[in-house]
C-alpha cells in the first residue's frame, strides 16, 4: 500500500488528481496505520497525495474553473 501511495500521489500530479490525491493520502494512512516497513515511501505518497490538492487548488484559482490543463 505505501508503494501504490507513492505512485498514485507522483501520477496525481500530472493527471486526475482531483481522485489520485486523497485516493494516495488514504492509501499512505492506512499502509502507515498498519505500521509498513516502508515507511518513507508512505510519507512520500502522503505528501504527494496533499500536494495533488494543493496543485489542483491552485490551478483552480488561477483558472476560475474545476478543469485544468497545462
Amino acid at each position: 500500500m505505501a508503494v501504490a501511495s507513492f505512485v498514485l500521489g507522483l501520477l496525481g500530479l500530472l493527471v486526475m488528481n482531483l481522485f489520485l490525491g486523497p485516493f494516495a493520502i488514504v492509501l499512505a494512512a492506512v499502509a502507515l496505520w498498519r505500521g509498513t516497513t516502508r515507511r518513507g515511501r508512505a510519507l512520500l505518497g502522503l505528501g504527494l497525495g496533499v500536494a495533488d490538492l494543493v496543485v489542483l487548488v491552485t490551478l483552480m484559482q488561477v483558472n476560475h474553473t474545476v478543469s485544468w490543463s497545462f
